[in-house]
């Protein structure tokens, strides 16, 4: 992933896979580890080494994974931690492995309907520093965007600008969101925008019943067992509000209401998870939610690769009437002045 080090997903789903077949056989988990260490892939390997370690020494796999958080999802760990407690690890590693997988083909289904808006954003960043490179091949000082760009200097400060800027958005968000509050506030506001926000929350409610259901069938505390449905999101607008909920809970609120106090679950799903607990139906209810917001994430992952393709086509269309304007602007000086 860009500037991250999290493992890549297919290493991820490899992972899971070798963990819930070995550890279904009856190997110990020291043992499964140390395997990893030895004949995994070589990214998993110093990591599968340096928490097999940790498992020898008598630390639990809760202890071991926080020490490598900064390579596995959210997700992973606090499902992995709900496993290990629950004495049920090879079967969330099996939902971990369906999950990871079905990441993947929305990555992908994502990535292809991109791919060609984005070449062609690429391409159409070439033309000008090509025109500039073509203008100083006759020795020519006419600047044809009026910024003084000519020559080969001048080429490839345009570049830099024009590829440099959406990296150094990135870079900056990276850097913002650094802290759990400002994660928080970033995701609030993505949230809310159009066709990012639904997309967004649909992946977040898909890791969130899913962490739910699994937590719920095992004897953890509720409180605990929220705060880890809350991480497994992956989302920090959710993440953060886990004291909300805690202290909602320890006031004796029932949980559709406790959830209802961090403003970022949405009313439907509230009112089925009131039903689901007046019923006695939370953890089967919370399967068919996990379903049905995994079909959601998959929908509206489409209306937004549709979206930010054609934001694409709007950007490129952009810069290439400012581009004709300046060319404009700048032939007409060049007139103006032998005249």
């Amino acid at each position: 992933m860009l500037f991250s080090s999290q493992l890549p997903l297919k290493n991820l789903i490899e992972f899971c896979r070798v963990l819930r077949h070995n550890l279904g056989a009856g190997l110990s988990i020291v043992k499964v580890f140390r395997q990893q260490a030895d004949r995994g892939s070589m990214q998993i390997r110093p990591i599968a080494g340096r928490i097999g370690e940790e498992l020898e020494k008598g630390e639990s796999l809760e202890s071991a994974l926080k020490q490598e958080r900064q390579h596995f999802p959210g997700m992973f760990v606090s499902l992995a931690v709900v496993g290990e407690q629950s004495g049920s690890l090879p079967e969330v590693l099996t939902e971990l492995e369906k999950y990871f997988l079905v990441q993947q083909k929305l990555g992908r289904e994502f990535r292809r309907q991109i791919a060609w808006p984005v070449f062609q954003f690429v391409v159409a960043g070439l033309v000008i520093p090509a025109m500039i490179l073509l203008l100083s091949l006759f020795n020519s000082k006419f600047d044809p965007l009026g910024f003084g760009l000519t020559g080969v200097s001048g080429a490839i400060t345009f570049m830099l600008f024009f590829y440099g800027t959406p990296v150094v958005l990135i870079i900056a968000y990276k850097i913002f969101t650094r802290s759990l509050s400002a994660a928080a506030a970033a995701q609030r506001v993505l949230l809310r925008l159009w066709a990012i926000g639904p997309c967004l929350q649909a992946i977040a409610l898909m890791r969130f019943c899913l962490a739910l259901r699994l937590t719920m069938e095992t004897a953890m505390p509720v409180k605990r067992a929220l705060r880890l449905s809350l991480a497994a999101t992956g989302n920090a607008a959710f993440e953060a509000e886990a004291g909300t909920v805690e202290e909602a809970i320890r006031d004796g609120e029932d949980l559709s209401l406790a959830l209802s106090r961090t403003g970022v679950f949405p009313e439907e799903f509230l009112g089925i998870l009131t039903n689901a607990e007046e019923g006695g139906r939370l953890v089967e209810v919370m399967a068919n939610q996990a379903d049905y917001y995994q079909d959601e994430a998959t929908r509206r992952m489409s209306i937004l690769s549709q979206v930010t393709a054609w934001s694409v086509y709007i950007l490129i269309a952009c810069v290439i009437i400012f581009l004709i304007f300046r060319l404009y602007s700048s032939y007409i000086g060049v007139i103006n002045s032998l005249t």
